[in-house]
Formats: structure tokens, sequence, C-alpha cells
């Protein structure tokens, strides 16, 4: 019976073959390009559905770093801000980002119509417009919901969804030519391989736009302006959320290479996890030094903050150089947020530390090992320079229009919710509902 099955296995497997092998044994180049053009596109695609389930992690980070009362809002902010960013990425977004355009927007492809011919950025890629939107939509999405954990449990949700629109339909869009649109700084020669800088700093630095116009939690500061802390209501939740991200980014970064060549994405799929690894172990090791103990919530955040540092360079570095990487940012973003809270800037989750600070970081240490480029390596100074004159315009970019459309949103509509709201909790205020109805939620004091 088993030589019978293996006879026919045979056989089949030959006459499949002939599909794409000639009589003489010589590749149909026309077929292997179609199954190659199958396979990227099946790629892609589901890169993108990874990257898309980061919005689960993000929503679970969040919801676990901040308090009870408020997780409702966070699965609310979470959900609509895909939802929302989804029509304004389609809409001018995506244009604004990959359309024909000047050196610092594009100006064609509202709308993302299937003609290839409007995106000219994107030609080195092979698979549909359609495919690539997709991608590049979840990426907006996740610098738009950088910004919410940064501004949570005192942002009116109102004043969330205006600014989720101005993110993915203007903001994000033109950090995104400029660098991957072929814009000015991609001509400068700065290099972002999965976006360090045009995701995650500029997520990171419009979130500590946001958290300085809105000022502090009610009770994070005492008299004397000290920091006080103010637990989540689920650490493991947030794990939850963390390996949900670690597993996200192996689409965020392999993704990112476009095409299913397998020694690039496999590559790319090593860097990024020994960073992560790398990142978790640093921070736990510098939290330990600094607050004396292995604090869980630090160690978390210092997986994602090594996650976000590789993510410029994930393919163009060593693996040893990966973990060296994501072992500076495990260290970085401990100090950075022990930094942003004697600022007196709240931010419940670290969003500012891991995304800004860490992709800012990630970003410049390129410039040094770049395996082929990068100082550490014989390249000279020329990748660095362009990576710091990158990071520095992306700061003052987002500086600016963050503060011009949070102060705008405050004028207009409101940013805050009110006090009472506030110590009740956004949940009920703002959507009139509660996460745990049949719970008594306690806190240690």
């Amino acid at each position: 019976m088993k030589s019978k099955v293996i006879i026919i296995v045979c056989a089949l497997t030959c006459l499949l073959s002939l599909n794409v092998f000639a009589l003489n044994g010589s590749i149909e180049g026309e077929k292997v390009s179609e199954a190659k053009y199958m396979a990227d596109t099946l790629w892609v695609l589901v890169a993108a559905f990874l990257v898309f389930f980061m919005q689960a992690g993000f929503a679970m980070v969040e919801s676990g770093f901040t308090r009870a009362k408020n997780a409702v809002n966070i699965l609310m902010k979470n959900l609509l801000d895909f939802s929302m960013g989804s029509i304004a990425y389609w809409a001018i977004g995506f244009a604004i980002m990959f359309g024909t355009g000047s050196a610092f927007m594009g100006w064609s492809g509202w709308f993302v119509p299937s003609d290839s011919t409007a995106f000219a950025s994107l030609e080195w890629s092979s698979v549909p417009t359609h495919a690539a939107w997709l991608f590049q939509l979840v990426f907006a999405a996740t610098a738009a919901t950088i910004v919410s954990g940064a501004m949570a449990e005192r942002t009116q949700f109102k004043s969330y969804l205006i600014y989720s629109v101005f993110i993915t339909g203007i903001i994000y869009p033109v950090v995104g030519h400029w660098i991957w649109g072929g814009g000015w700084l991609s001509d400068f020669g700065m290099s972002d391989f999965a976006g360090s800088t045009v995701v995650h700093s500029t997520g990171g630095w419009l979130a500590l736009t946001g958290a300085i116009v809105l000022g502090p939690r009610l009770g994070k500061y005492d008299g004397e302006g000290k920091p006080r802390p103010i637990a989540g209501h689920n650490l493991p939740l947030a794990a939850l959320g963390v390996f949900i991200l670690w597993l996200g980014w192996f689409g965020f970064n392999p993704g990112s290479q476009m095409g299913a060549d397998a020694l690039d994405i496999s590559k790319i799929a090593v860097t990024t996890n020994l960073a992560a690894a790398a990142g978790a172990i640093t921070a736990m090791i510098t939290a330990w030094i600094f607050l004396g103990k292995p604090d869980a919530g630090m160690s978390l955040n210092g997986a994602l903050a090594g996650l976000v540092a590789i993510t410029a360079g994930c393919a163009s570095v060593s693996p040893v150089s990966a973990a060296i990487i994501g072992a500076l940012g495990g260290i970085v973003v401990v100090l950075s947020v022990l930094f942003f809270e004697k600022l007196r800037i709240d931010d419940p989750v670290g969003a500012i530390s891991v995304h800004g600070t860490c992709g800012a970081l990630g970003t410049i240490l390129l410039g040094f090992f770049d395996s082929s480029n990068g100082v550490f390596f014989g390249g000279g100074f020329a990748l660095l320079w362009a990576q710091i004159v990158g990071v520095v315009a992306v700061l003052v970019w987002c500086l600016v229009t963050g503060f011009i459309l949070f102060h705008g949103i405050k004028a207009v509509t409101g940013l805050r919710v009110s006090e009472d709201e506030e110590q009740a909790g956004l949940d009920y205020g703002e959507h009139g509902a509660n996460a745990y109805p049949d719970f008594n939620v306690s806190s240690i004091r």
C-alpha cells in the first residue's frame, strides 16, 4: 500500500512539474515570474495581517498599563483610530506618501487607483498597488495608535478621532514621503528600512506634543512635583499585548522587504527577535539598578524598545549588531521614562520613550552598525550624518505640526475631559460602559 502511495505521489509531482519546467529541464521564466509575483503578494498580505493584529497588542498593552475605569475608552480608541485612519489613508494619505509629486509630498493617486503609474516610488516592488496600500495602511494606523497611549486616561474621545484623521491622513504621510516616497531625505541618503523613524518616532514625537498640551493626570505629581506611581490595572493583559506586538513585528520588519525573498526575510526575522530579547534583558537589569527591583513593566517595554530600535536596520545589520542595538534600546528606554517623568510629562504607557526616543536611537545607530556603510564597518560618516539629519528633521516636523494640531483642537472642541469625568473614569463619562461590570476592582494603596 505504501509503495502505491509513493508511486502516485511521484507521478503527480512529475505532472505538476511540467507546468514549471520545460522539457529540456530549463525553468520557464514567465511561469516562475508569475509564481514569484504570487508568492510576493501572498507574503506582503500575510505580513499586513500580522501588523494589523498589532492593533490588538496595542489595545492590550495600553489598557493593561492604565486603570480599569478607562479600559473601554482605550479599546474604543484602538478600534476607531484604525477605522478612521483606513478612510483617511485611502482618500489622501497614501497619495501624499507615495504619489508622484515634489520632494516634500506626493500629489497624485488620490483614493488609491489600481493604476500603479501614480506611485512611481513603489515601482521597485512587484506586488499589486492595493496590496502595497494595505501593508502601508497598517503602518499608518500604528503611528496613530502610539499617540493614544501617551494621552490615555484624560483625553476627550471626539478629540482623539479628530487628531487620528490628521495624523494618518497628513502628518505621518509627509514623513513617509520624505524617506520612503522619493522625498528629500531619501535623496539625502537617509535609511530607515521598516520605520524606526517613519512610523515609531513620528508617533512618539506626536505623543510627546499631545502629552505636553494635555498636562499630567490628576494625582500623578505630589505637592512638591515628585511623580507618584499610578499602577495599571492588569499587568497580565499588558504582557499579552507585548507578546502580540512581538509576533506582529515578524510581519512589520520582514514584510517591509515587500517580497518573499527567503534569505532576506529570514535574516530580518532573526535580527528582529535578537533585538527584542536583548532589549528585555537590559531593561530588566537597568530597572533593577535604578528602581531596586526587576520591574515587569519596564522589562516589557524593554522588549518593545529593542523591536523599535532594530526596525530601521533589521535588513542591513548583522545578528551581533542587532543584539547590541536592542540591548542599547532596553537601557535607554528605562532612562528615558525616568527622564520624562522628572520633566512632569505624564506618559501612562511609556510610548514616548519606547517609540520616540528608541526610534531615534535605532535610526542613528544604523549609521554605526550598517554592514556596508556604517562607521564601525569602514563606511565613513556619510550615512551617520544622513541619519542624524533625518531624525532631527522628523522631530522638528512632528513637534511643529503636533503643537499646532493639539492646540487647535483644544481651542476649537476641547482636548481634555473635566476633572469629574477623569476622577470617575472615561468609560462612564465617554461611553456609558464598564469593562468589568461583574467585578469589584480594587487596588493596593
